[in-house]
């Protein structure tokens, strides 16, 4: 079904998440209160928003991600010098081992404030390849067994930078990221902050449960050592079902927004030795409850 909202064309994509938006400049709607409103809507319902064709200004960028919130740089992607915030995610044959985009993941879980949502702009593509998938971890979470929904409800989570981007680091610069971002602890299950509704949060930046150790869920060590991590796998994997999924094929000047506590991506990298370059501008979010 498409809907059309101020000459704005919203296409669903999939049965579950995803949506183009078409018939907008993202530099005017910048400028436009009311179709930034229709847009943050659109968001809230679709999870992920997809725009073709937006030539606009590293500035403009910049500017229509700030109508959400304020952004924030990446201690390990390097961020535009003139545009702070806007961080630089070039890909290229000179680093064929720089590989931590190709797991599923929710951005930056391993702060204790995670990003509200993301706009990332497509600046240079392979010829074919390079696609990126998202997940709707709502929905993830509704389709879980009851008895598996009543066994997380008070789980807590451990994310973790230093055992993700930084695992390649000499041990000292590891450290010295885990001093500046300690491991952050989530629910298993958080609510959103502005729908208000329930979302599996656990995703490649989750390291283990840290309060599973308890009389109801341990009678001997194996229950530990065994159970908690196999638990983890299994939720982490609810992401892969593709019945929660979209995918999306760039080409330059292709934008795709996403609202970051609901969902889960990843980036395929399946186009070596070709270059990819994007540019994203993280918004800052709020601590998960």
């Amino acid at each position: 079904m498409t809907a059309v909202i101020h000459r704005i064309e919203v296409v669903p994509l999939t049965c579950s998440i995803g949506a183009e938006v078409r018939g907008v400049n993202l530099g005017d709607a910048s400028r436009s209160p009311a179709m930034m409103e229709d847009l943050r809507a659109r968001l809230l319902e679709h999870r992920v928003l997809f725009f073709r064709d937006q030539d606009i200004s590293r500035a403009e960028h910049v500017a229509f991600a700030r109508h959400f919130g304020e952004l924030e740089d990446h201690p390990v992607a390097g961020s535009d010098p003139d545009h702070p915030g806007l961080v630089r995610i070039y890909k290229s044959p000179d680093t064929p081992n720089d590989r931590y985009e190709n797991s599923w993941h929710t951005d930056a879980t391993w702060r204790e404030a995670p990003p509200f949502g993301c706009v990332l702009r497509c600046v240079e593509c392979p010829p074919v390849g390079g696609d990126t998938m998202w997940a709707n971890m709502v929905l993830a979470y509704a389709r879980l067994p009851d008895d598996v929904k009543a066994r997380i409800a008070d789980l807590r989570a451990r994310h973790s930078i230093e055992a993700t981007f930084g695992a390649a680091m000499p041990i000292e610069k590891r450290l010295a990221l885990k001093a500046q971002y300690p491991d952050a602890e989530h629910p298993v299950v958080r609510t959103h902050p502005e729908t208000g509704e329930h979302v599996l949060f656990v995703n490649g930046f989750t390291t283990h449960f840290t309060n599973f150790h308890t009389a109801a869920n341990v009678r001997y060590g194996q229950d530990f050592t065994h159970a908690g991590p196999q638990l983890l796998q299994y939720l982490q994997m609810q992401a892969f079902v593709p019945e929660y999924q979209v995918r999306w094929r760039w080409s330059p000047n292709s934008v795709a927004m996403w609202d970051n506590p609901s969902t889960q991506h990843y980036a395929v990298m399946d186009y070596p030795p070709s270059h990819r370059r994007m540019e994203r501008a993280g918004i800052r979010g709020d601590r998960p409850i």
